[in-house]
């Protein structure tokens, strides 16, 4: 089946992956369980007593000196960028990850043994739609102190591009780029972490990288390396031979790409911008990128999307564009009548949502109650508005008959702004999901103006009228 960009996707079924922790080095079992449109991307500790479930979220990193962890709820995990690079990169929006152990097992270093795991389970589409947020201004991080910057430029493609200088004689300065996820698995997922020496010998030092491995990192030799500097680091990887091949990296790496390091990074920005919570399209170029730094942009990128969230959906109307749904064919829908049919006309109507249109004039009833003087349509209006459009586009769903809709739950509901005389409703209806047993439930938005004025979810059940 052709992968669609613009649906959300879960794994097809659940699939373990098992293998110690690059520094806690405690053998871990994870399990990628299938999770429900608009579930997102939540890990699950459950070897703790109330097995705490913590969100892929930028806002609870607590921790990115040697990777980016998670915390809440009486729970931590670490190591998480790898995983989520694969699942981005995979296109999977939805899924719980199941661990019994603090630190994602750290494999072979890479993303690659996880999208191998994801394409053997299988990658299942879901009737939701995906959004998608264009960056349509620069987004930028910048750290002076340590010569990082992030930028994020308009694009019609989610493209990133990282570029790394160490004032290193061994990596000198190396850049990758990936145009397109696709290309996730054969450009970028390969490439292993990499450690400079220095830095290894200090987390040795302090009993740290406990699970790591010459096999699952590439160690960069910039310092000369001394017998007493050889034999600390065969006892420590249990190694009976530890060398420097002739382009500066221990025991005779054989690097998967000239600027593996580069790509590694890459890797590393696509897994920590997961924790925006958002699927964006937008060219990220990293200079010198890190954790702490990712992080950081993720932040931004998720307070830009708040910022311009509510005017992305607004939907768009033309007068005189012919309606889906006229005056005659509402009355012919709905069994309500004056004064309280509350939709003027159906402007649009998808799969899974539809836009109506209610005109607000100061011959309203209500306003004759609410309030003399100082006309404000009541909120409780405004919801049976949004119910109605809900009416028809569950009815439109159903098989042939005449139905009617009632109110089941009311949740979430929300008055943002006054409706006045004069104002023209744009009364949006989205489905959670599909129609199950006759109750339909559903995401309702007042837009006036080009701003929301009300929201709420809406649970209703549709009952055919007798013959």
């Amino acid at each position: 089946m052709t992968f669609n960009p613009d649906k959300q996707h879960t794994i097809a079924k659940s699939a373990t992956i098992s293998g110690n922790g690059l520094h806690s080095g405690v053998f871990a079992n994870l399990t990628i369980q299938p999770a429900a449109a608009g579930f997102g991307i939540q890990f699950k500790r459950v070897d703790l007593p109330n097995q705490p479930v913590i969100k892929a979220d930028c806002d609870l990193v607590t921790d990115t000196s040697r990777g980016t962890t998670l915390e809440a709820n009486g729970g931590k995990i670490s190591t998480v960028e790898h995983v989520l690079a694969a699942l981005t990169a995979s296109g999977i929006d939805n899924a719980l990850l199941e661990i019994d152990g603090p630190e994602m097992p750290i494999m072979d270093g890479s993303s690659l043994p996880f999208i191998n795991l994801i394409e053997a389970a299988g990658i299942e589409e879901q009737d939701a739609a995906k959004q998608w947020y264009e960056i349509t201004e620069i987004l930028n991080y910048n750290d002076k102190n340590r010569n990082v910057d992030l930028t994020i430029i308009p694009d019609s493609q989610y493209r990133l591009t990282t570029l790394i200088d160490f004032n290193s004689k061994v990596l000198g300065t190396q850049h990758a780029q990936l145009d397109q996820l696709s290309d996730f698995k054969s450009e970028i997922s390969p490439c292993r972490t990499f450690v400079f020496l220095h830095e290894l010998e200090a987390l040795l030092a302090h009993n740290l990288i406990k699970g790591g491995d010459l096999s699952n990192a590439i160690v960069v030799v910039d310092k000369q390396i001394d017998d007493e500097a050889k034999d600390r680091l065969k006892k420590a990887f249990n190694k009976e031979d530890v060398d420097i091949d002739h382009s500066g990296y221990l025991n005779n790496t054989k690097l998967h790409f000239p600027n593996e390091p580069a790509r590694h990074k890459l890797l590393d920005v696509i897994g920590d911008l997961t924790l925006s919570g958002y699927a964006i399209k937008g060219h990220v170029i990293a200079k010198r990128p890190g954790h702490a730094a990712n992080v950081e942009l993720a932040k931004i990128v998720k307070q830009y999307v708040k910022k311009v969230k509510n005017t992305i959906d607004v939907p768009k109307y033309d007068p005189n564009v012919t309606p889906v749904y006229n005056y005659a064919q509402i009355e012919d829908t709905l069994p309500h009548r004056y004064p309280f049919l509350l939709v003027d006309k159906i402007i649009e109507l998808g799969e899974n949502h539809l836009v109506g249109v209610k005109n607000v004039t100061f011959n309203e009833q209500f306003f004759q109650g609410h309030f003399p003087g100082n006309p404000v349509m009541p909120g409780v209006l405004q919801i049976e508005a949004l119910a109605q459009c809900g009416g028809i586009l569950c009815i439109n769903k159903m098989p042939p008959g005449k139905y009617d809709t009632y109110f089941l739950k009311i949740d979430n509901c929300k008055f943002k702004q006054m409706i006045r005389p004069g104002d023209t409703l744009l009364l949006k209806m989205e489905m959670n999901g599909p129609i199950r047993r006759g109750i339909c439930d559903m995401h309702g938005t007042v837009y006036v103006g080009g701003k929301i004025a009300a929201e709420a979810d809406l649970v209703a059940q549709l009952v055919k009228r007798p013959d």
